[in-house]
């Protein structure tokens, strides 16, 4: 199939109830990691939701097809309602436009979807505690944190970098969401945003997402935080580089300076946005030293001011650039 355009193939399918009962499908997109896909898929079909349940895997690598093969193993093992697909174009919010449109496509009746990477492994009452706080409090959209498993266990001081910490601590209404990669959309926000639903020329981690939340806040659509709907995000020993640090939080700024040209591109909105972020450089110093008080980490103290000076540059794709090349 190929829904606006993007190529689409359904790869492998499997089928327990009729799909006009299923209510709630999780989308996985995936690229070239075929064996911590595996421990993805584990915590999802152990979720055990009061609503029938199927799962979407996207499978970005059109070529190699590792994570699609590895998946189609996992299902043909562990029966449930499932879809591979392939998406031609590689890229985030390609995938992610794939696996949502995919799922609505297949399963007619659904009423929300949620997501989750395929680094990450998900809480036992991951879903549960998603869906729970949708329905408290009548939420459109609801995110989880996404804490990390740092591969090297001397590098644990980093969770309490800004980079890693969840934008929130407490569950319940919250102003906005930043990452797809922990978060339940309902019917009403996918129906109301159209498809594509990630603006693909925004194909970057992060960028699409928060692109993507922006606009589902000036369309009226609200957002709550769910805490206890964790998942755990492996992060790789060059995460914890400190030239990785910098480079994810000087993107940090770039993209907040990226949406608000987006709501208003202006002129006198570039001159605030300018203002605001040599207001920013001007504060940073106070705020990191605050910042390395609160966690004990002196490398936290710069975060502020590398979100200014990324504002000012508005340099995407710094960081994604080193995940493609780690050993640089």
């Amino acid at each position: 199939m190929t829904p606006n355009g993007q190529d689409i193939t359904v790869y492998f399918q499997t089928e327990r109830e009729d799909a006009a009962d299923i209510e709630l499908v999780v989308v996985v997109p995936t690229f070239r990691r075929p064996d911590h896909i595996v421990k993805t898929l584990k915590t999802i079909v152990s979720q055990r939701p009061d609503v029938p349940l199927a799962t979407v895997v996207v499978e970005s690598d059109a070529e190699g097809l590792a994570g699609a093969e590895a998946a189609k193993s996992f299902f043909v093992g562990h029966p449930s309602d499932s879809a591979i697909v392939v998406v031609r174009h590689r890229g985030h919010a390609h995938a992610c436009n794939a696996g949502w449109a995919t799922a609505l496509d297949l399963y007619p009746n659904l009423r929300a979807l949620a997501v989750i990477y395929d680094d990450e492994v998900a809480a036992p009452e991951w879903l549960d505690c998603l869906v729970a706080v949708q329905e408290t409090h009548g939420a459109d959209i609801v995110g989880g944190p996404q804490l990390p498993v740092f591969q090297d266990p001397h590098e644990q001081k980093w969770k309490r970098h800004p980079v890693f910490t969840p934008p929130y601590s407490e569950s319940g209404p919250v102003p906005m969401l930043y990452s797809a990669g922990n978060v339940l959309v309902t019917r009403p926000a996918l129906d109301g945003m159209g498809r594509p639903f990630l603006d693909p020329t925004l194909n970057v981690v992060g960028v699409g997402d928060a692109d993507f939340f922006d606009r589902c806040k000036a369309k009226g659509f609200t957002f709550a935080w769910a805490t206890e709907a964790w998942v755990a995000e492996t992060v790789p020993f060059y995460h914890t580089t400190r030239s990785w640090i910098r480079a994810r939080s000087l993107e940090n700024g770039a993209i907040s300076a990226l949406l608000e040209h987006q709501r208003d591109p202006t002129f006198s909105s570039r001159l605030r946005a300018l203002g605001k972020s040599l207001a920013l450089i001007a504060t940073s110093l106070p705020v990191g030293l605050k910042l390395w008080a609160e966690t004990g980490l002196a490398a936290a103290s710069l975060y502020p001011l590398y979100v200014a000076v990324g504002r000012l540059t508005a340099k995407i794709g710094s960081a994604e650039a080193q995940d493609r090349t780690p050993a640089a």
